[in-house]
């Protein structure tokens, strides 16, 4: 039994049972403790999952070819933040900053000369974790004049630019919920040292507030969540986002897919060593727990601040329209590995693959509706 399991048994005979958004946020982030927080924590190869920037380097060209299109489109201000949020082991950033920067990319990839980007950008990503901050500092070492960190998007304000995310609004703590006769949320109690659900009347009205709003229907023995921490993150990228864009990734569906019937036991899913482990009340601390993202909330809500959403299609779709084609044959031009090379990729844009079960998002805060290059292929916004 993990030091963090003891904790929330010692909270819960204390307190009472607590909701499981309270649970999956000790899980997650309680200080020193949680999967996200501890010193263990390993993303790629040696840890629980990998992310797209772990399959390929022209991942993080791709993106850095969009956001170069952002920047351009904003009349190339010479003050151009992008803003990271859980940036993982840092091959985004470094993936895009060898693309600005030209030369011999950062994994070996042979990229064109300079951008005219990179003399007007300050790259920041938000890192909660001391332990991987570190880690990322060490990985761009070389990029040292133009990258910082910050601990929360709160400490930011006043950016032109664009805030990034790849895969962090699954890690929000969720609500579980299920319909018997009526909706009942998922408490957390304790029998003896084990961990047990307990079914109650919602703790929050929020739960009841977003199935109006969104317009869903359970039937019985339906289980799902909702996630409430989305709104509270759009606020903080707005106070933050003076002008810019926020571009969004990760794996979910519009409302009406993630609340269709085939989908009666939700999306809640946990990885353990690489393995995906349906049963989250065990490795408390040690394995991930994720939630898909309801995209129709993102969206709703964004509009209601004033963002406006400018383009949302699945990413290999989305890398198809930036040329990640054109990109691989050219990195990998008279390379004996082109094969090979090819072979990964197709694990960002195939069907059945990262390209299907990631979505991409872009909204966008300032004057008129941009069109973006990584929609030209198609853009699925009027199916949110």
């Amino acid at each position: 039994m993990s030091t963090l399991h003891q904790k929330i048994i010692q909270r819960i005979k204390k307190d009472g049972p607590i909701t499981f958004k309270s649970f999956m946020e000790m899980a997650l982030y309680e200080p020193e403790l949680g999967y996200y927080t501890s010193q263990n924590t390993k993303i790629g190869r040696a840890g629980d999952f990998y992310t797209s920037s772990h399959l390929h380097p022209v991942f993080g060209m791709m993106i850095g070819k969009q956001i170069e299109e952002m920047w351009d489109i904003m009349g190339k201000p010479s003050d151009f933040k992008i803003v990271e949020m859980g940036a993982g082991a840092g091959y985004v950033c470094k993936d895009m900053l060898a693309y600005y920067k030209g030369g011999k990319g950062s994994r070996g990839q042979g990229v064109e000369g300079e951008k005219n980007i990179f003399n007007h950008i300050q790259y920041i990503i938000v890192e909660l974790n001391p332990v991987v901050r570190e880690s990322q500092k060490n990985l761009l070492a070389d990029f040292s004049d133009r990258v910082r960190w910050v601990s929360s998007l709160s400490e930011l304000n006043g950016i032109k630019g664009c805030i990034l995310s790849n895969e962090l609004l699954d890690a929000f703590p969720v609500h579980l919920i299920e319909m018997e006769d009526e909706v009942k949320e998922v408490f957390v109690g304790a029998d003896g040292e084990a961990l047990k659900e307990i079914k109650e009347k919602p703790g929050t009205s929020g739960i009841s507030d977003y199935l109006k709003e969104f317009s869903i229907e359970l039937p019985k023995r339906y289980r799902t969540e909702i996630n409430l921490d989305i709104k509270k993150w759009l606020n903080e990228a707005n106070n933050a986002l003076a002008e810019g864009f926020i571009l969004t990734i990760d794996y979910g569906y519009p409302a009406w897919d993630y609340y269709s019937e085939d989908k009666d036991r939700g999306t809640l899913l946990c990885y353990h060593k690489h393995q995906v482990v349906e049963y989250p009340y065990q490795h408390v601390g040690e394995q991930d727990i994720t939630a898909h993202v309801n995209f129709s909330s993102v969206k709703k809500w964004g509009e209601e601040l004033g963002i406006k959403t400018i383009g949302f299609c699945q990413q290999g779709t989305f890398l198809m329209s930036l040329g990640i084609d054109e990109a691989i044959a050219e990195i990998h031009k008279n390379s004996p590995d082109y094969l090979f090379e090819v072979a990964r990729i197709k694990r960002l844009i195939l069907p059945g693959t990262m390209g299907e079960t990631h979505k991409v998002m872009i909204q966008y805060k300032g004057n008129g509706e941009p069109r973006l290059r990584g929609f030209s292929i198609k853009n699925q916004m009027k199916n949110l």
